[in-house]
């Protein structure tokens, strides 16, 4: 029996994908974390560090601008220690069923414009740094400037993928947005084997990509917007860009012909590795992160 729902966060399974090709290719699913995507691990480990720093204190209010998943896991948290949750987004590009999950939660929604930098004063993420210095007691996760966000996937992740293939993996692949779990988890198998291939999958329209002229795209939970300091390039051998095309059509592969309903990064995660699959020889071992389930986004209609 477990204490409580936040008990359940982690240990999620790791399972084979038949894609062609000699080399083995195993997807972790993230989603089976009780808030429903990768994220649970993060805005956990950070509430509780803040807590053990005395950053955050009982009564007090959490705010943190996120894209959905960070909201719904931090929401989730919220609601079992007792906290106000304040979270801002961009209503434009954010999926109507992670915001009606964060509001079922009981988390209060301030929905922002959607703007081309996160520096823009009416973005988002400076909206919510407003809104902390005018609550008491309140402290922000601040998931895109937190190094805590990689220690999380260092210290939580990683190990389970190590131990889950028995220290075998040579491939990892892992949607970028954040940075938090390309770099966590890189980090800590480049200590293990300097030799395991770290790929990083971005939006073809990032920032990053476009050497600072992003251009809009749909996939949510993917794409380097600015200099993100979570991102540790020493950590990623190759930086893999797709289209939102490619990953919408790989989500329909992926849930008619493999069982799988995935959500949109990890829909470019299943095309990165299925365009990696022509290229690995046998004896290859492939681990891709699905961050999040396919259920958050059906009203996107990319099914």
């Amino acid at each position: 029996m477990f204490k409580d729902v936040l008990s359940l966060i982690g240990n999620t399974p790791l399972i084979q994908v038949g894609f062609s090709g000699p080399a083995k290719f195993l997807a972790k699913l993230e989603y089976l974390n009780p808030g429903g995507s990768i994220k649970d691990r993060s805005a956990l480990y950070m509430i509780e560090q803040a807590e053990k720093e005395g950053l955050l204190k009982p009564g007090g209010t959490i705010i943190e601008a996120s894209s959905g998943n960070q909201a719904i896991a931090l929401a989730m948290i919220g609601a079992i220690k007792k906290y106000k949750v304040v979270i801002t987004l961009s209503g434009e590009k954010v999926s109507q069923e992670k915001i009606k999950a964060i509001k079922a939660y009981g988390a209060e929604i301030v929905e922002c414009p959607l703007t081309d930098s996160i520096d823009d004063p009416d973005s988002y993420h400076n909206r919510a740094k407003t809104i902390l210095t005018e609550t008491p007691n309140a402290f922000m996760p601040d998931q895109y400037f937190n190094l805590k966000n990689p220690e999380t996937y260092y210290h939580s992740l990683a190990p389970e993928i190590w131990k889950q293939t028995e220290g075998k993996v040579t491939h990892f692949i892992a949607a970028v947005g954040t940075g938090g779990h390309i770099s966590g988890v890189g980090k800590f198998l480049k200590e293990k084997d300097s030799n395991i291939k770290v790929i990083a999958v971005d939006t073809a329209t990032s920032f990053h990509q476009t050497k600072g002229n992003p251009k809009p795209y749909k996939l949510e939970g993917i794409g380097i917007d600015f200099n993100a300091p979570c991102v540790d390039e020493k950590v990623i051998d190759e930086f893999f860009p797709v289209t939102d095309e490619q990953a919408i059509k790989m989500l329909k592969t992926m849930a008619r012909e493999h069982g799988l309903l995935i959500g949109g990064s990890a829909g470019a995660v299943a095309y990165a590795g299925s365009e990696y699959a022509k290229q690995l020889s046998e004896g290859d071992l492939v681990v891709m992160v699905f961050a999040d389930s396919g259920r958050a986004y059906l009203s996107k209609n990319y099914y």
